[in-house]
């Protein structure tokens, strides 16, 4: 496994994999992985010759308020964790050489889609995901492209983008990976003391008792299941509902009052400093 910490040395390695007629696969992270991430690494190995791991904490989709100097940095362990998994190049570039000076140019996907869930309380972060993004497809320009069902807003977001773009990269949708006792896995849960670490669990408790509702007693009425899903959430008193939302799948629009299809419900949840977020695809 090789490093490449500049966008020049970056493609140089990559267009090495392509003059033997490999194919690449991209999979883009902030660090601090773990087997959420690792899952994304194994099925871009599976289905790609050579394998890019991006490690870069990108500044532009936090918010001044938010937790970019906070947000965990595991160098070493990322590594090993990534060359275990058969990872052929980590591209893990300093800010500077992502966003030089003079760097004026962002790419945002306008419109309802990044207006509503995670992007009603964090209004810029997806033009800060999108922009990134888009620059990590022009550096590495794979294949196929990684991203885990957790950030389910964010994948429908980088694929529309693609979509617009015409950008010729498959955007590859990965299921959640979780704890044993169902915590959707997140770099972020290691911001949680063990009260919290307990308490984050109404997240998954609540998608389940949604599943229960819709697949167990036919319930199809969005506004009762919604009223019961954010009373699960309340009753874990560490918990600060952000928000608790159901659309239509996989565009995300809006529902009517009586729920069918597929159906996309989104949680996110304050626990101290950490904010969370977990989802659910169901089929009414």
């Amino acid at each position: 496994m090789e490093i490449a910490k500049t966008v020049a040395d970056a493609r140089t390695k990559i267009q090495e994999a392509r003059n033997q007629g490999w194919s690449v696969g991209l999979v883009p992270t902030m660090g601090a992985l773990h087997a959420g991430h690792g899952s994304l690494i194994s099925a871009a190995k599976a289905e790609n010759d050579f394998v890019v791991v991006s490690i870069f904490v990108n500044p532009t989709q936090f918010a001044p308020t938010e937790d970019l100097d906070a947000y965990p940095r595991t160098w070493d362990a990322d590594l090993r964790l990534a060359e275990r998994l058969g990872a052929d190049l980590i591209f893990a570039p300093p800010v500077p050489e992502m966003y030089p000076e003079g760097d004026c140019t962002r790419v945002e996907v306008v419109g309802p889609l990044t207006q509503i869930l995670c992007g009603r309380s964090r209004p810029t972060h997806f033009r800060g995901v999108s922009t990134v993004v888009a620059k990590l497809f022009g550096i590495t320009w794979p294949d196929r492209a990684y991203f885990g069902q957790k950030d389910g807003q964010q994948a429908q977001v980088i694929r529309r983008m693609t979509r617009d773009l015409f950008l010729p990269i498959d955007i590859r949708v990965m299921p959640i990976i979780r704890e044993t006792d169902g915590l959707a896995m997140s770099s972020r849960n290691a911001y949680l003391s063990g009260d919290e670490r307990r308490g984050a669990l109404a997240l998954s408790k609540a998608l389940a008792l949604a599943q229960k509702m819709i697949i167990g007693e036919g319930q199809r009425d969005r506004s009762a299941l919604l009223a019961a899903i954010e009373r699960s959430i309340r009753e874990e008193p560490l918990a600060r509902l952000d928000y608790a939302e159901i659309y239509t799948f996989p565009d995300l629009a809006e529902t009517g009052p009586t729920l069918q299809g597929q159906i996309f419900i989104g949680l996110a949840v304050k626990f101290g400093g950490a904010r969370l977020i977990d989802n659910a695809v169901i089929k009414c």
